[in-house]
């Protein structure tokens, strides 16, 4: 079976990036190989897409300063049509969500530290700005937290509390959403992490558990609920054992069935594989693959979940792996050059 999948990219030449595509892309995957890009939405640094729950809408960031961009662009009889853009709330928007009800749209800013929370219209478009939050202060680390760095948002599945990773902070900060959607900081059910950087956190599917990669010290975090929070239960690290040099993990996918998790690490240009075990809280270690390409920003199932499909930044290509549940292997089946991609989303 055929699947669309929407491909996130840096446009222009940044600190971190030279980015080369010119917008939004998409691709055919026939479960074996995907389709050469093609032009979608000409956007500047669109480098996070996400869709609304009833897949009529798309939106993407726009990531450039002083004030980033949402773009919300509708998709309709095979085709997308963009139908505006909005104010990201801040410098570099590194994120953007829909929430579960399809009533919210979240956005948070790496360069500007700060949430925003929409109403999205009946026909999909942003309406009134319903929330605004600037986190303040600094972490343990001068270069990297000299100041807030929002990098994600996600919704509790059980609480529907908006939960916000920080990583200038080094804390998962969880807020809850108001009827009218405004938010409020729940500080007892924070998070700390401190100079690990947290970078971007998923839920298990069983609800009780979470799972945090941290961008500074190459760990994964365990989260485990306790009453109407998380705690921090267990850690580990995300490279294989003894190696070393520069190495920054980005992307965190558990799979359906819960029992393996998959994190990419840009440094040692790799997948790491651990298995999950719901009953002890832990993650444990399987294997370190190699991704096939440079700089792995982020990795997605196939909806079948026996594909792993990898976004190799610098390298310019997805990368694709069959992926074996039962023993958690990842076998290397090919790739497909694209320019700087750096989001993954099957449509």
């Amino acid at each position: 079976m055929e699947h669309r999948l929407l491909i996130g990219t840096y446009t222009e030449h940044l600190p971190h990036v030279d980015g080369v595509a010119p917008g939004l892309l998409s691709a055919t995957f026939d479960g074996t190989r995907l389709s050469e890009a093609r032009l979608e939405v000409p956007l500047t640094n669109p480098s996070w897409v996400t869709a609304s729950p009833d897949g009529g809408h798309v939106y993407a960031v726009e990531e450039t300063g002083p004030d980033g961009g949402i773009a919300t662009i509708e998709l309709r009889d095979g085709g997308l049509y963009p139908r505006g853009m909005d104010s990201a709330g801040g410098a570099d928007p590194a994120h953007v969500v829909v929430h579960p009800s399809g009533r919210f749209l979240l956005t948070g800013t790496y360069g500007g530290g700060t949430v925003s929370v929409y109403a999205i219209r009946p026909d999909g478009t942003l309406g009134a700005r319903t929330a605004f939050v600037q986190h303040e202060g600094h972490g343990a680390d001068a270069a990297r937290q000299d100041a807030p760095h929002v990098h994600q948002l996600s919704v509790d599945p059980v609480t529907g509390d908006v939960v916000v990773v920080d990583l200038g902070l080094g804390e998962v900060r969880w807020y809850a959403l108001s009827d009218d959607g405004s938010l409020e900081l729940r500080p007892e059910a924070t998070v700390v992490t401190g100079a690990s950087g947290p970078r971007h956190l998923a839920f298990h599917p069983d609800g009780a558990h979470a799972l945090l990669v941290n961008e500074l010290d190459s760990t994964l975090d365990v989260l485990r609920r306790d009453g109407d929070r998380f705690v921090r239960v267990h850690s580990v690290p995300t490279r294989a054992p003894g190696t070393d040099g520069p190495n920054l993990p980005a992307a965190v996918r558990v799979t359906a069935e819960g029992g393996t998790v998959l994190v990419t690490n840009r440094g040692d240009d790799t997948v790491a594989v651990f298995g999950f075990d719901a009953g002890s809280s832990t993650a444990d270690f399987v294997a370190a693959v190699p991704a096939g390409g440079r700089a792995p920003r982020d990795l997605v199932l196939s909806p079948e979940g026996d594909r792993v499909l990898v976004a190799c930044q610098d390298s310019r290509e997805v990368t694709v792996f069959a992926f074996d549940a039962a023993d958690r292997s990842l076998t290397p089946l090919g790739s497909q050059e694209i320019p700087t991609p750096v989001c993954l989303l099957f449509l």
